[in-house]
């Protein structure tokens, strides 16, 4: 068996940090997704890593429960995702595709997305961004309505 190392933050420089179950990482706290909200379901983020001086970005691990989703949005910045486990559906842009392990989903800058475990397992996936990013929008009214009219997105959004 394996040496168990030192519980540390994601902040902090260290070469090495273990799983202690399936999406779970040695002094790593389970976060609420967003702080308040009905727009999204049943999902936690872990901030993995974070340097703001060597490598500007923030990597970052999500679960989603069975039967729920993240928030519908869309932003400035781009994603870079690697689906760890289980498997569910993702809407990019206009286009949905059901993912699993190791699949990739970029989401380009401004694209409407959102990731669904719709497929009676977890969903749980790495997401790699800027530290320094915009905030997510969210569809006004209007746009929802009109969202809610696409052959693809209207049937597959959970607002």
């Amino acid at each position: 068996m394996p040496d168990p190392l030192p519980s540390v933050a994601p902040t902090e420089h260290r070469p090495f940090r273990r799983e202690t179950e399936p999406g779970r990482w040695e002094g790593v706290d389970v976060l609420a997704y967003k702080e308040t909200g009905t727009h999204f379901k049943s999902i936690t983020r872990q901030v993995l890593f974070e340097s703001g001086r060597d490598m500007p970005c923030q990597w970052r691990y999500f679960e989603i429960k069975p039967g729920g989703h993240s928030t519908f949005e869309r932003h400035r910045h781009l994603h870079a995702v690697l689906i760890l486990r289980g498997c569910g559906e993702v809407l990019v842009g206009e286009e949905t595709r059901r993912v699993g392990a190791h699949d990739l989903v970029h989401v380009e800058p401004m694209t409407w997305h959102q990731f669904q475990a719709n497929q009676g397992e977890p969903l749980g996936f790495l997401c790699l961004v800027n530290c320094e990013r915009d905030r997510p929008q969210r569809p006004t009214d209007e746009e929802a309505a009109d969202l809610g009219k696409h052959p693809v997105i209207g049937g597959f959004i959970k607002l």
